[in-house]
């Protein structure tokens, strides 16, 4: 009889500490999970708060923006600059150029990225890892070192100030995209390329057919980021491009804070900024979900 009751209330203590226990644990999760918001969200204001201030800034008056103290909501909001900018430079062309160069590189060149991740994955040739391994020690190259050749490559072919700099070497592919896409497809079982040419399948059908459709969430990823890489890019187009009807829209905003800082028409500058960010702002707004799985999947199969 003693050792049922011993038993009974031992059971009990044991019950109480558990349960003691996983509430312990709750409020632990829930103090992280509140240190972690708040730290989080400290790192927001200061990522948002440039933007916020650019924003704020294209809609005030020239004396506005040095008024102490600084004013996040100007008291009369001005859209004069934002019509402004489209006279004081060629903002229009700038886009168009950028636009041109953004897309024919990203699509081709996402094209023949993924043909050659795929040829590395899946493809048994002679030398196909000494190949690859050549092709990701070039990634160990500083830009600089080669920017010159290059530059006297396309002064002899005539291509300088215009676009095909730009747009040439990247329809033959991004090794990052190759060395990334390559490792997405190493996860896909040979089982199934294996399969595909006993029905017949060609290399380029089993490629459109099966391998595409596979690894279309990684593409897409990787296709977007490439997008606003080269969006985004002033380097390589400074060293091509003098016309002003040929500068891509990078080249533009350099030329509208060099002339229009001596005149301290900051808000010209932030309204040009800002229309220059907007389609990076809208791709990222409707692309957000490829960019996140596109972190994810580089830290799951890298």
């Amino acid at each position: 009889m003693h050792f049922l009751i011993r038993r009974i209330v031992m059971e009990a203590v044991v019950q109480k500490n558990a349960k003691l226990n996983v509430n312990t644990v709750a409020k632990k999760n829930r103090i992280i999970n509140l240190v972690l918001f708040f730290l989080l969200s400290v790192g927001a204001v200061f990522m948002i708060a440039p933007l916020l201030w650019m924003v704020s800034t294209s809609l005030k008056d020239k004396q506005d923006v040095f008024s102490l103290p600084p004013k996040w909501i100007p008291e009369t909001i001005h859209f004069e600059k934002y019509i402004e900018i489209w006279e004081k430079g060629p903002l229009l062309s700038g886009m168009i150029n950028s636009l041109i160069v953004a897309v024919t590189v990203t699509v081709v060149g996402t094209f023949t990225s993924s043909l050659a991740a795929f040829a590395f994955a899946k493809l048994r040739f002679p030398g196909r890892n000494k190949i690859f391994l050549l092709l990701l020690t070039s990634m160990m190259i500083p830009y600089p070192v080669v920017m010159i050749p290059q530059f006297i490559m396309f002064s002899s072919l005539e291509w300088t100030d215009t676009l095909l700099p730009l747009i040439v070497p990247g329809l033959f592919g991004n090794i990052m995209m190759i060395f990334f896409l390559r490792q997405y497809l190493s996860s896909i079982p040979d089982s199934i390329i294996e399969a595909a040419k006993i029905d017949g399948c060609s290399y380029f059908q089993i490629y459109y057919k099966i391998v595409l459709p596979l690894i279309r969430p990684a593409v897409a990823a990787q296709l977007i980021l490439w997008f606003m890489g080269i969006w985004n890019d002033y380097l390589a187009p400074i060293i091509y491009l003098n016309s002003p009807e040929k500068q891509t829209l990078q080249l533009v905003i350099a030329s509208f804070n060099a002339n229009f800082a001596i005149q301290s028409d900051y808000p010209l500058i932030m309204a040009a900024s800002v229309v220059a960010l907007l389609p990076m702002i809208i791709v990222f707004v409707i692309f957000q979900k490829q960019i996140i799985e596109s972190i994810a999947i580089s830290g799951i199969k890298g």
